[in-house]
């Protein structure tokens, strides 16, 4: 990686209801990415870490309102 650049990753949002927004937006220290929904995105690494820690945060809020139910 060349000096100034960003590392980047990949990343796959699915496609959510067909009430639901075709995209997600994420916004880290002031700057926002639009990511759409079903194909696959580059985005800046940190951006897909926001994404990923949204994704456990999920299914740690899913896991705890089945442990409640039950």
């Amino acid at each position: 990686m060349k000096k100034g650049e960003q590392e980047t990753r990949k990343v796959f949002i699915p496609r959510g209801r067909k009430n639901e927004e075709n995209f997600v937006i994420v916004s880290v220290n002031g700057n926002s990415w639009k990511i759409m929904k079903g194909v696959d995105v580059e985005v800046p690494a940190y951006v897909a870490e926001v994404l990923e820690n949204g994704r456990m945060m999920e299914r740690t809020a899913r896991s705890y309102v089945d442990k409640m139910a039950n």
